[in-house]
C-alpha cells in the first residue's frame, strides 16, 4: 500500500471525515505544550487523553481524572500546536446526563481551543452524544474496551470474542454514527471484528489495539515512545527506547557534574 501525503495545516471535521477510505489517520496523545509542538506536524489529530491520569499522574486508572485538570492539560497542548485538531477526553462521570455533559462540554470549548470532545459508550451514550452535537459540539466516540469502565466490567477486557458482543459493537459504533460523532475509537477489539465495525459506518475509525484495518490508529506516546515502564501492552510499538534514552542522559549529567567538565569555559558567562 502506497503512502498518500498530505499536509498537517488545520484539520476539521470534514477533513477528518473524507479520510476514510483515503488515507490512515495518525493520532497520538499530548499532555502538554512542549510535546504537542513536537508532535503537531506528524499527527492528523492530538488528544489530550485521561491517561494521563495514569503516565502523568501516576494513577492506577483514568477514573479521578479531573474536568480541571483536563482543562488545564488541553490548553497547554492548545498553546504548544496551535494548528493541529486537539480532542479533548471528557473525564468520568462527567457525562452521566445531557445536562451534565452539556455544561461540561460547554466548558471545555468556553475555556480552551479544543476542536472536539471525546466520549466513551454506545448505544448507552448515543443520546447524550446526539444532544451535544445538536448543539455545536463536535464528539468523537469511543466504543470497545472502555478504559473508564474498568471497575464496573471487571478489569481491561477485549471485546468481540462473541457473536452477541461484534453484534453490540456494530449496533454502538451504528447508533453514535447516527448521534452526529465525527469519528470512533475501537479499543481491545479483534482485528475481524473491528474490521467489520469500520465498514459498517461511514466515518472513520480509529484503533487502539484493533488491528490494522480501522481507519486509523492511536497510541499514548509515552508508551510509544518507550517512557512507560510498568508494562507493555501487546498493541504497543516501541519506536524509541525513550525511558533508557534520559536515564543516560541524566546519568551523564551527573558525571559531568561530579568531574567538573559542566560547565565548561564556553558554557559560562
Amino acid at each position: 500500500m502506497s503512502i498518500i501525503k498530505h499536509n498537517f495545516e488545520k484539520m476539521n471535521i470534514t477533513k477528518i471525515k473524507e479520510a476514510k477510505n483515503k488515507y490512515k489517520l495518525t493520532v497520538i496523545t499530548a499532555y502538554d505544550a512542549l510535546f504537542a509542538n513536537l508532535f503537531k506536524n506528524s499527527a492528523d489529530m492530538i488528544l489530550v487523553g485521561d491517561s494521563l491520569n495514569m503516565s502523568f499522574a501516576g494513577e492506577n486508572d483514568t477514573l479521578s481524572a479531573t474536568l480541571e485538570q483536563m482543562i488545564y492539560h488541553t490548553k497547554a497542548v492548545c498553546a504548544g500546536a496551535k494548528d493541529a485538531f486537539v480532542i479533548t477526553d471528557m473525564p468520568f462521570a462527567t457525562y452521566i446526563n445531557k445536562d451534565i455533559a452539556l455544561k461540561n462540554c460547554a466548558k471545555v470549548y468556553q475555556d480552551t481551543n479544543a476542536s472536539a470532545v471525546k466520549i466513551e459508550g454506545g448505544e448507552d451514550k448515543a443520546e447524550i452524544i446526539k444532544h451535544l452535537t445538536s448543539n455545536s459540539i463536535a464528539v468523537m466516540a469511543h466504543i470497545g474496551l472502555m478504559p473508564q469502565y474498568v471497575r464496573s466490567e471487571g478489569g481491561y477486557k477485549v471485546r468481540g470474542k462473541t457473536k452477541e458482543d461484534e453484534e453490540q459493537l456494530i449496533r454502538d459504533a451504528l447508533a453514535v454514527e447516527k448521534a452526529g460523532a465525527f469519528a470512533i475509537v475501537i479499543e481491545g477489539v479483534l482485528s475481524d471484528v473491528a474490521k467489520k465495525i469500520s465498514q459498517s459506518v461511514k466515518i472513520p475509525t480509529i484503533g487502539i489495539g484493533a488491528g490494522k484495518d480501522t481507519d486509523g490508529q492511536v497510541l499514548v506516546w509515552s508508551d510509544m515512545l518507550g517512557f512507560f515502564e510498568e508494562f507493555k501492552p501487546k498493541f504497543v510499538r516501541h519506536y524509541l527506547n525513550g525511558a533508557e534514552l534520559v536515564k543516560n542522559a541524566v546519568n551523564q549529567y551527573r558525571e559531568d557534574v561530579q568531574n567538573q567538565s559542566f560547565p565548561s569555559i564556553k558554557e559560562e558567562y
